[in-house]
């Protein structure tokens, strides 16, 4: 009626009470990671500003990132949602444990990168774009870890991607754009393929808030049949191409030895794991009767993973390329804690995680330190290493250690928990392969080890003799920078410590497998008691 006024109760629709200052830290790495790298993008031409404001961003990214793993933990789930719109109409940022662990952790790798970045990135680089394309990639993985919303999964994916593919470039040379394309190709595939099951999703469900769905999955009578199996299988091939699983693992190690060092180290620590991570996501919470009958075939491509990974590394000679299959291998084992997916499996491929982000970034700064010192990726072109630097060997062999899940570093936890948990569930070949795939890394590091460090020269040295590496810088010169000491020191004292007081990482890899196997928490942090 014309002059009335109509009541409308928008607390239906709309959150109407003010949100809590500490829930801002939910939308704070986004914030931060963006403003940082708008800022150093129009700051691109001062080159020697470059590393000091992206370091210093960086380092606000672990602060937010810190601030809202402590909030979780003692507040439980927090869900901030854009607009004011209740889910699920309005977009969710969701964060449980796990989504605030492995972005914290992420944010600590990526600091690290900066750091070594301001000694191993020339000016040519830092013009170019390496901190930008830094700041815009961690604005992708924090996005992917901490949204509620299938879709913006996929955006927050294409954001990382599309910042990858500039770092990847970084240098312009043949090999990196012959990596690049290899790189780019299958992650295209695999976004076509999420994209084209986020599209089914939404036309069974009406919706693309994750809690709505579970809830949504959960009421179906049949919820592993017909097109919602077909949308299982196209999530289980997209997110396998971006960790880098079997068989659609063969663009890794073609492409992650060509850019900048740094830039391997990031790919490696980071964005294997951010694939692993929305597979937990997906399968344990959102489709889990999906993740019951994929079950054997994610056990077997775990397998396939783990010894592709395992018999690569041994395989090569260059670095680099080994590092990519240790990569893999590591993949494997994850996938092993989805196929059993118990609460203790998930818990480990969690903590797995973890461990892989940190030892992975660490052992490609180790090696662009071997570069530096040796004057070679190739092991046949290295030795003597130990005389140059004892103490440089005695972190290489701890990073070693961990890596092949050899006590009393961070590796060894974690492969413990998956054993026994696929040997609870009566899958003792995947417990066997897990601790297979172990042993060969162990070879195959230890291969390292002896050829670089151990013996006195290159292949072909004569027994009991030590020579100078032709071609690598002296001792002093390679040893001056401690912008690639000190972020490969912080990775590895926290591999150490997570391998001595593993019990603070155990809580958070027990809490977030919880989250995702039982979820009860996040659904009520959606949508209330109701």
């Amino acid at each position: 009626m014309a002059g009335s006024s109509v009541s409308v109760d928008y607390a239906l629709a709309m959150a109407t009470e003010p949100v809590a200052a500490g829930d801002f830290f939910v939308v704070a790495p986004s914030l931060i990671t963006l403003l940082g790298g708008s800022l150093c993008l129009m700051l691109r031409k001062h080159t020697d500003w470059q590393a000091r404001l992206g370091i210093g961003f960086l380092a606000l990214l672990v602060l937010a990132n810190a601030g809202l793993l402590i909030r979780v933990l003692d507040h439980g789930v927090i869900t901030m949602v854009m607009g004011s719109w209740l889910p699920p109409f309005g977009i969710a940022f969701s964060v449980d444990a796990l989504s605030a662990t492995m972005s914290f952790v992420g944010s600590v790798v990526a600091f690290c990168a900066g750091l070594y970045g301001a000694a191993s990135v020339d000016s040519t680089g830092r013009r170019y774009g390496f901190y930008p394309f830094l700041l815009l990639l961690m604005t992708g993985v924090s996005g992917a870890f901490l949204t509620g919303d299938i879709f913006n999964l996929y955006v927050w994916f294409e954001v990382l991607l599309i910042a990858s593919y500039g770092l990847l470039i970084l240098g312009n040379d043949r090999m990196q754009l012959d990596g690049a394309v290899k790189y780019g190709v299958l992650n295209l595939i695999g976004t076509n393929f999420f994209l084209i099951a986020t599209g089914l999703l939404y036309g069974i469900f009406g919706t693309l808030n994750m809690a709505d769905i579970a809830i949504k999955v959960a009421a179906l009578n049949e919820p592993a049949s017909g097109t919602l199996a077909t949308v299982a299988a196209l999530y289980f091939l997209a997110f396998a191409m971006k960790a880098a699983a079997f068989p659609v693992n063969f663009w890794l190690p073609a492409s992650y030895h060509t850019p900048n060092i740094v830039v391997s180290a990031v790919f490696a620590g980071l964005l294997t794991k951010v694939g692993v991570y929305a597979l937990i996501r997906v399968f344990v919470m959102i489709l889990p009767a999906s993740r019951g009958y994929m079950s054997d075939l994610i056990a077997l491509v775990a397998i396939l993973t783990l010894l592709t990974g395992a018999f690569g590394a041994l395989a090569q000679s260059e670095l680099r390329r080994m590092l990519g299959y240790l990569v893999i291998a590591g993949i494997g084992s994850m996938l092993a804690g989805v196929a059993v997916g118990s609460t203790l499996s998930i818990s480990g491929a969690i903590f797995y995680a973890v461990h892989s982000i940190i030892v992975m970034t660490a052992l490609y700064m180790a090696s662009g330190i071997i570069n530096l010192m040796g004057g070679s990726y190739d092991l046949r072109a290295l030795g003597g290493l130990y005389q140059k630097s004892a103490a440089f060997a005695a972190v290489f062999l701890v990073l070693g250690f961990a890596v092949s899940g050899l006590p009393p570093f961070s590796g060894f936890w974690p492969k413990v928990i998956l054993v026994d948990a696929a040997f609870s569930d009566g899958r003792s070949w995947l417990g066997a392969a897990i601790l297979f795939s172990g042993f060969l890394t162990t070879l195959a590091m230890g291969r390292v080890w002896i050829f670089a460090f151990w013996r006195g020269g290159p292949e072909g040295t004569a027994d009991g003799q030590a020579v100078a590496v032709r071609g690598a810088p002296d001792s002093g010169t390679a040893l001056a920078s401690s912008a690639l000491w000190l972020p490969l020191g912080i990775l590895t004292a926290l591999i150490v410590y997570f391998g001595l007081q593993p019990e603070w990482m155990l809580e958070l890899s027990t809490r977030g497998a919880s989250g995702v196997v039982e979820p009860f928490g996040y659904l009520r942090s959606v949508f209330g008691d109701q």
